[in-house]
């Protein structure tokens, strides 16, 4: 199971790092972080169906304005990528 942590205010991208550590035993397989003042989002990612790189997070859209973080798999995504 992943592990996902996060932050509105004034926390340092420090504690980031530190909550992406002490989740780690949740997902071994990667992990990540995104920040701006304010905002903080970390993710550790347990690889069960999609073992590519590609599942990487935190995701971010297109233009880069929104990032996302998620627990859980797609299991209809053969339909929704048709």
């Amino acid at each position: 199971m992943c592990g996902i942590a996060g932050f509105v205010g004034s926390i340092s991208r420090d504690w980031l790092a530190q909550a992406n550590q002490l989740q780690s035993h949740r997902g071994p397989d990667d992990s990540g972080s995104w920040s701006v003042p304010g905002v903080g989002l970390a993710h550790t990612r347990l690889s069960i169906l999609d073992i590519t790189p590609l599942g990487h997070q935190p995701m971010a859209s297109e233009d880069g304005r929104w990032q996302l973080v998620f627990n859980g798999e797609i299991y209809n995504f053969r339909e929704l990528r048709a």
